[in-house]
């Protein structure tokens, strides 16, 4: 896909910038390839650097309510340290390799309702522009599609999928959000649990599966949720029973009983960005065992889109280039403040 921008901070005549992404979805920890298409004006101009940005459409809870937000998840210089000339037209191919935690888009190309893009920055003779957004495809792991298949073949439906601004603390994760798959519980679960949130942080070695169960209440008590850590490995993929593997997993949660491993409030003031204003998830334990529970459920997008191998046919989609740039930079008014300054 193509996005073209007109440089504003170049006035009438600067050069124009379009961005275009290899075809097909990337992988978490894969490379992703594209050019850049420099045109000039009608003028020479110092390219001093060709930024690409990571951006990805997450929620945050704040004392007023939820709120959605574009965050940048990283960033890579691409190209830069030339003239560009009246009228050239230049190509600048590249290469980065995407974050290991980069949030999955699609399971067997049906969209999971997560909006992701890359963004082009463009410095030119002091002044910076930036692009509008080129929607980025990302499929899952082999190891995550084995396990979300695992799940619709145990009879879990999918629900939706978000991003949550903020840490799952005693996880190793890096980027500043994490994602949460919501899954319905198979029938036989169903008068215990109400959904499942999954949540992969994946790494070089293998990857974190953390499982989250929003528990039913009784008549003398309140719902609440019970969380499970599990560490799995890329080489498990071929050589594991998933369908035994993750069905001990959901059982675990299912007969988990009200347990709480701390008195206290999740999360500490050092652990907490100044966007975030929730508690945070809280795990001990090692793989396998339980860790605690948050406090109030997950907060989900409710975006009924559909995955095969998943209970639930296709209804939604992925959100256009243009409504995403509309929702504004909502995480990154400070950052961009700084860079003025």
């Amino acid at each position: 896909m193509v996005f073209k921008r007109l440089l504003g901070s170049m006035g009438v005549g600067g050069p124009s910038v379009d961005t275009v992404l290899a075809p097909g979805a990337a992988l978490p920890g894969g490379g992703l390839t594209g050019e850049v298409h420099l045109s000039g004006g009608r003028a020479d101009f110092d390219i001093e650097h060709i930024t690409l940005e990571l951006l990805a459409r997450a929620e945050a809870e704040h004392d007023d309510g939820e709120h959605e937000g574009m965050v940048v998840f990283e960033r890579f210089s691409v190209g830069g340290g030339f003239r560009l000339a009246e009228g050239e037209h230049r190509t600048v191919p590249f290469a980065i390799t995407l974050p290991w935690e980069t949030p999955v888009t699609e399971l067997h190309g049906q969209p999971l309702g997560i909006v992701l893009g890359v963004r082009t920055e463009l410095a030119v003779a002091g002044a910076r522009d930036q692009g509008d957004l080129d929607p980025l495809a990302v499929r899952p792991l082999p190891v995550q599609e084995a396990i979300l298949e695992a799940f619709g073949q145990l009879g879990l439906g999918f629900k939706s999928a978000d991003l949550e601004y903020g840490r799952i603390h005693g996880t190793g994760q890096q980027l500043p959000f994490y994602q949460e798959i919501e899954l319905t519980p198979p029938p036989q679960y169903a008068d215990r649990i109400t959904e499942i949130e999954v949540t992969f942080l994946a790494d070089p070695a293998g990857m974190e599966v953390i499982l989250e169960a929003d528990k039913r209440g009784g008549l003398f008590s309140d719902g609440h949720d019970v969380l499970g850590r599990h560490r799995v490995s890329h080489d498990d993929t071929d050589r594991c029973d998933w369908n035994a593997t993750v069905g001990s997993w959901v059982s675990q949660l299912a007969d988990a009983h009200s347990v709480r491993v701390s008195h206290h409030p999740y999360g500490h003031g050092d652990l907490y960005d100044h966007h975030v204003h929730k508690d945070e998830h809280s795990h001990q334990g090692h793989d396998g065992h339980h860790g605690g529970e948050r406090s109030g459920p997950g907060m989900g997008t409710v975006v009924a889109a559909g995955a095969a191998g998943l209970a639930v046919g296709v209804v939604g989609g992925m959100v256009a280039a243009e409504a995403v740039d509309e929702i504004g930079d909502f995480f990154e008014g400070d950052e961009e403040e700084g860079e003025e300054a």
